[in-house]
């Protein structure tokens, strides 16, 4: 049975074990940032299935996109593409190295080590003239892959911001300089710009020479230029991918301690507020925003839900308000929940019972979906 050694291999290996009985090889491509479609036209390797990040390896219905899956969907989702717990598995992207390292950390995080990512991806193993095939082999059988998460390999938002504060750990940012700093706007709409507190730039392309991740010697010295002390890593990007590839270069570099922010500056910029003046509702008026915000987690409100949020406020109210939300993108929506929850200073009995008034809005078509189950733990997160 082949066994991987190291968390990056040549395509040069990859051709001489590619008749590995154990060997399974993913293509793990997703568009790049700002990209709206991508053509999947390159050919792929032999023996390739495909690993969709965006829509069978996420959480489809979180609030921000490529959060993490459950351990069951992973290991549901991995056991179709026929991934036994022996298995040696290699992951590439037709970019180079772009997302194949979030395939081959949530490997990691899922509890399978015998994994690896294709130095250069499809890119190099075309130039060097082997053979590509025109689609995606379909597994003949289920694998019997168990999900064993080690949970210690990934962080959520109360995680970074304690992170953030403490001395003993740093925070790198693999987006480009630019967005970093705040001079170009983010490619999420309504996304305000800006970085994690305490945080240092380290672009994911830094790492990369024609499509290849640099030398160990090389990838340890771009990361000892912005370490001081600190002994735990944190990584992260706009949406957990590239955070991933500065989590492949430092293991290969030789640190541990490494963590990835699954949310990223998505999550974080859009939970965190900049200064935002918060809007000036009564308590009632706050009520029917939030609520109306919830009768939206799928993207849309049914008479049910109307009707109930009628009983809570007054007509005049409730079209007001709707009038607004109307307006208002999903990033602005949750700045102005989070302003006005720190103006009006909500005591924590009032919170539960403003979750209690969504709860019973979600029941009150007589179907708790999964959609309305994951706004009412966003709600619980950030409310709480």
């Amino acid at each position: 049975m082949l066994q991987i050694e190291s968390p990056l291999v040549s395509v040069n290996w990859l051709h001489k074990h590619i008749e590995a009985e154990n060997l399974v090889v993913l293509d793990a491509t997703i568009p790049k940032v700002a990209i709206n479609e991508l053509v999947f036209d390159s050919g792929y390797i032999p023996k390739s299935q495909f690993f969709d990040i965006k829509n069978k390896f996420s959480d489809v219905s979180g609030q921000f996109p490529n959060s993490l899956p459950s351990s069951k969907q992973f290991q549901i989702e991995a056991q179709k593409l026929g991934i036994s717990n022996n298995s040696a598995i290699v992951v590439y992207d037709l970019h180079g190295i772009y997302s194949s390292a979030r395939a081959w950390w949530l490997f990691k995080y899922f509890g399978h080590n015998n994994v690896t990512v294709l130095d250069g991806g499809l890119p190099e193993w075309k130039k060097n003239d082997y053979e590509t095939v025109s689609g995606c082999e379909v597994p003949k059988s289920l694998g019997n892959f168990i999900a064993k998460p080690k949970e210690s390999l990934i962080t959520d938002f109360k995680g970074v911001k304690s992170f953030s504060n403490s001395e003993k750990a740093l925070i790198f940012d693999a987006r480009s300089q630019k967005r970093f700093s705040g001079e170009i706007p983010e490619p999420r709409e309504g996304l305000r710009s800006g970085t994690i507190p305490n945080s240092v730039n380290l672009p994911y392309t830094e790492l990369l020479y024609m499509g290849k991740l640099k030398s160990k010697e090389q990838l340890k010295q771009l990361f000892e230029d912005l370490i001081n002390e600190q002994k735990t890593y944190v990584f992260s990007c706009g949406t957990g991918i590239t955070a991933c590839n500065l989590a492949l270069g430092a293991t290969i570099a030789g640190y541990e301690d490494l963590i990835v922010y699954d949310g990223s500056w998505t999550e974080y910029g859009t939970l965190t507020h900049n200064n935002m003046e918060a809007p000036n509702w009564t308590k009632d008026e706050f009520m029917a925003y939030i609520l109306l915000y919830a009768a939206h987690s799928d993207f849309k409100e049914d008479n049910h839900e109307r009707n109930v949020i009628i009983s809570k406020v007054d007509m005049h109210t409730f079209q007001k308000i709707h009038d607004e939300f109307s307006n208002d993108n999903d990033y602005q929506c949750i700045q102005k929940i989070l302003a006005s929850v720190e103006k009006h200073n909500y005591s924590s009995e009032n919170m539960d019972q403003i979750l209690a008034d969504i709860k019973g809005l979600f029941f009150a078509d007589g179907d708790f979906d999964i959609k309305e189950h994951s706004m009412l733990l966003f709600l619980k997160r950030i409310l709480k």
